[in-house]
């Protein structure tokens, strides 16, 4: 239980004893909507009426939302795919709070709950006090409403969750929510209500302006198929008819005076914009302020026999929702993966955060499997990439382009990856003169190879780091439009000691090391207790150490011990590693690789400073680039 629920459930106790409310102990929008409770006389301690329409007014509701309602209907029953689970509900109402569509499992619906929860009730504040569908209607933005902080004591139990569907013109269509008994706050639901509200927008945008020309616009050319991008309607003539909340937002204000023509916008005429769009993927324009926008055309108002770039040729076979091949029954991980699940079948850049064998990679190629990408998965080490060579092996070069070229060229990993998945491990590693190549890459993507012809390629991008980047961006060792352009979607992967499934783990992992082995209870026990400094990987190794002993199959507690004690885990939390450990880098590769990960998680915990590193292990600067594999500067040798 966390301390805000804690803090809620002190609250409403107050509310229910005194009638009054202990502000300091609720978020913000949750005590105003207890005051508007208040002052509508409601009681906390009573059950709430909820109002149920006749059929008749419910079928009126639901033909005047027309497209949106449909709309709505095809986002819950994705979202029912995707989040839906023991005793849940998903549920769509219109301006008024009155459910118009319901899909919820038995153990949800119960007979005290059955009357309330079926299309027609009706889920206002001021009958059934605070709740996420009723609060959001009012604040007319997301609302969480979470266990205590429910008005009524009926819905202790629940956790609901609420987001607003606007109209074009900015006014409420209606509000999508997912409710469930589940003691958490499903971080990872908000951020799907989020993402399906914005598609049925769109989607009814889209409706509305069926006749019209519609473009995306943003200011990064990989956002212009994902929610993030604007969307304008051009008449005939030119003139804007219409423009979403992002495309709004985007532009400013300039888009206030009713109907200007595109060109009083842009700095580029209506007929170059519809004659470059239909040859090209994506057009570069300005607008009157100066900001550059990228913008690409519906793919409706494109006809279909014109040539069109390699980026729009690349087939996929939709989103793969497998089960991921590694363990992840710890609700933090659950509730990432299903994150990065969403954001690759937006096509949104993923950034994965974490220490040093906590399963970045393994994270990225279920990215890959669950884009349904055709293309190829290319993991990429940027520590490893050489300076002089850069644009050559991530863009490829034309037969003969320099002296010692492959005969017939080299494609480039970027290329490699069209269609697929570009991995860019060990992002925090990369030198700032590559960070601007990147950078241009990300631009467009176009790649040029050296000595050859441009072209786009499609890409998802990924990218992972043990290194903290919001401090290498403060110290200046790491761009912020480049983290920026790379963490539409970031997420932390937990370390091992702190993670809930850690046997789970253990067992996986054994089961592909020795299947014939197994894990006594005291080995369990250790392994729950150990500080694990090297997370899955290091984990992964004492195992395979610890197998090799186990003459009768199972590994005992003995045995893990002395596995991990030999080799010498210089768990970080017990102190700095004495310096004669990490100068012992001689011939046994894994404890070669025991070391690196300490200084791996002295780094990280620095943020990549390695004279800090050094000084946390009490060794040498040029005893860490050893470790890592690096040359010595000339200044340390």
């Amino acid at each position: 239980m966390d301390s805000a629920e804690t803090a809620a459930e002190r609250a409403h106790a107050i509310l229910e004893r005194d009638g009054g409310i202990a502000p300091e102990l609720l978020p913000a929008d949750i005590y105003q909507s207890w005051e508007r409770c208040l002052a509508l006389g409601l009681d906390p301690r009573q059950r709430p009426e909820v109002r149920i329409e006749p059929a008749a007014k419910l079928n009126e509701a639901r033909e005047k939302l027309g497209p949106a309602r449909r709309l709505a209907l095809a986002e819950l029953h994705g979202l029912s795919a995707q989040i839906a689970g023991s005793s849940f509900m998903i549920a769509f109402t219109n301006a008024d709070c009155m459910l118009l569509d319901v899909i919820a499992d038995a153990e949800f619906v119960t007979p005290a709950r059955a009357a309330s929860l079926r299309p027609g009730s009706v889920w206002t504040e001021a009958t059934c006090g605070t709740n996420a569908l009723g609060s959001a209607t009012i604040q007319r933005q997301a609302t969480t409403v979470h266990r205590a902080e429910h008005f009524f004591v009926d819905h202790l139990g629940l956790t609901c969750i609420a987001h607003p569907v606007f109209a074009p013109d900015g006014s409420l269509l209606g509000v999508i929510d997912a409710s469930s008994d589940c003691a958490e706050r499903q971080r990872h639901t908000k951020v799907l209500m989020q993402l399906a509200a914005a598609q049925i927008e769109n989607g009814v945008f889209r409706e509305q302006h069926r006749g019209d020309t519609i473009i995306a616009i943003h200011q990064h050319s990989e956002y212009l198929r994902s929610l993030s991008a604007g969307l304008m309607a051009l008449n005939g003539d030119g003139q804007v008819v219409g423009a979403n909340t992002q495309a709004r937002g985007f532009l400013r204000g300039r888009l206030v005076a009713e109907g200007p023509n595109f060109e009083d916008v842009f700095d580029l005429k209506f007929d170059s914009l519809l004659a470059q769009g239909r040859q090209r993927d994506c057009v570069r324009m300005r607008d009157r302020a100066g900001l550059s926008f990228v913008a690409r055309m519906e793919a409706s108002q494109v006809q279909q026999d014109t040539p069109r770039s390699p980026r729009a040729r690349v087939e996929k076979s939709g989103p793969s929702i497998r089960k991921p091949p590694f363990v992840a029954d710890d609700p933090r991980l659950s509730a990432i993966v299903k994150e990065v699940e969403l954001a690759v079948a937006r096509q949104l850049p993923i950034l994965i955060r974490g220490e040093t064998g906590t399963g970045k990679e393994l994270l990225a190629r279920h990215a890959h499997v669950a884009s349904g990408r055709k293309g190829a998965f290319v993991p990429i080490n940027c520590a490893a990439l050489p300076d002089s060579l850069i644009e050559a092996e991530l863009f490829g070069y034309a037969d003969g382009a320099f002296t010692g070229a492959r005969r017939g060229g080299s494609k480039g990993l970027v290329a490699e990856a069209d269609g697929g998945t570009l991995f860019l491990d060990e992002i925090g590693e990369l030198p700032m003169a590559l960070q601007a190549v990147l950078l241009r890459l990300l631009d467009d993507w176009t790649v040029r190879p050296v000595g050859g012809q441009r072209s786009v390629v499609d890409v998802q991008l990924v990218s992972a780091t043990n290194v903290k980047l919001d401090a290498a961006v403060a110290s200046g060792r790491f761009r912020a439009d480049l983290l920026y352009r790379m963490n539409a979607l970031e997420v932390t992967l937990p370390s091992l000691a702190t993670r809930s499934d850690i046997n789970a783990i253990a067992q996986h992992l054994l089961k592909g090391i020795a299947a014939g082995c197994t894990l006594g209870d005291g080995a369990l026990e250790h392994i729950r207790s150990h500080p694990w400094p090297g997370n899955i990987r290091q984990l992964r190794n004492e195992l395979a150490r610890a197998s090799l002993n186990a003459a009768g199959g199972v590994i005992d507690k003995s045995m893990i011990e002395a596995a991990c004690t030999n080799h010498h885990d210089l768990a970080l939390a017990d102190g700095p590693a004495p310096a004669q450990h990490l100068l012992a880098l001689g011939g046994d590769l894994s404890m070669r690789a025991a070391h690196k990960d300490v200084v791996l998680a002295a780094l990280a915990e620095t943020g990549g400073n390695i004279s800090l590193a050094a000084r946390k292990l009490r060794v040498s600067r040029n005893t860490i680039y050893r470790a890592m594999g690096r040359p010595t500067p000339a200044g340390l040798k």
